[in-house]
């Protein structure tokens, strides 16, 4: 091993190297070139599966489509084994992320041979597709997902007692319309009465189920109005939540913090009152 190699480039062999570079790298033409052509190959499977499932393409053809199905599952199994041949770090790459995605996107084919609806989870191959992050670049933008996700994060109980409150509510509704109306207009049991309690408030109004005694009627509307009142609840606290992301990002990145009086250590969360290394006040800056 020379001293520009890592130990990663002294285990692999030239050509597993160039079979790396070309498959994970996307610094190189060859890299770039590999990933936009593998992208339009899950595209174009998983467009096949799509017309595959409507009868008439199905029945005109279904064969052709069968054909090109199994040509796409042998590209994505040589790819894949690839990969792992190419590849030091064997065990990582099979149990990350891409790796089991990429493994699950050719295991319907073969599931197939023993229950043929298997077929149509192939469409789990667009998810494949999140590697053109990678090749536009995109990595950039993690930083505002992972605002997002701190945001959620810090909201989960919060969330948690709102979802927890609705789903009283609706259990409330739904035994009340089931007393209300009864078998007799559809509110067969309670279960069925909570299902229109649910469609009812997420204002989603299927109609397969509607009361029909003027009290039901009204107690339909004021779930109705209830629904829209829900709905701004979480907005406000996730907005809330990230709000409070943005800024600390922002104290972070622009080096506005505060200062404890006691050991002068910087860097304290927005709101932070007292140092969280020794305890003293922290001074604004």
């Amino acid at each position: 091993m020379t001293d520009t190699q890592s130990p990663q480039e002294a285990q692999q062999s030239p050509l597993q190297k160039a079979i790396f570079d070309i498959i994970f790298g996307y610094d190189s033409p060859a890299g770039r070139w590999f990933d936009l052509v593998l992208i339009i190959l899950i595209l174009s499977s998983v467009a096949a599966v799509l017309a595959d499932s409507v009868a008439s393409v199905h029945a005109d053809y279904g064969e052709l489509l069968y054909r090109l199905e199994w040509a796409f599952t042998l590209v994505f199994t040589f790819e894949y084994a690839l990969r792992i041949y190419s590849t030091t770090r064997k065990r990582a790459y099979i149990f990350s992320f891409y790796g089991i995605i990429d493994l699950f996107s050719i295991l319907p084919t073969y599931l197939a041979f023993l229950f043929p609806a298997a077929a149509y989870l192939l469409v789990i191959r667009i998810l494949r597709v999140l590697r053109i992050f990678r090749i536009l670049k995109l990595f950039r933008y993690i930083g505002e997902a992972n605002l997002l996700y701190a945001a959620l994060l810090q909201a989960r109980r919060k969330i948690f007692v709102f979802l927890f409150s609705v789903l009283i509510l609706i259990v409330v509704f739904g035994a009340l319309m089931f007393v209300i109306e009864g078998p007799a207009n559809g509110f067969n049991n309670i279960p069925v009465s909570i299902y229109w309690a649910i469609v009812t408030i997420t204002t989603v109004g299927y109609g397969d189920i509607a009361p029909q005694t003027s009290l039901g009627q009204f107690v339909a509307a004021f779930a109705m109005i209830c629904g829209y009142a829900i709905i701004a609840v979480p907005t406000g606290i996730i907005g809330a939540e990230l709000m409070q992301q943005v800024q600390r990002s922002g104290q972070r990145q622009t080096g506005v913090s505060s200062t404890c009086d006691g050991c002068e250590a910087s860097g304290h969360d927005l709101d932070a009152k007292f140092c969280k290394y020794c305890g003293e006040r922290v001074q604004r800056s």
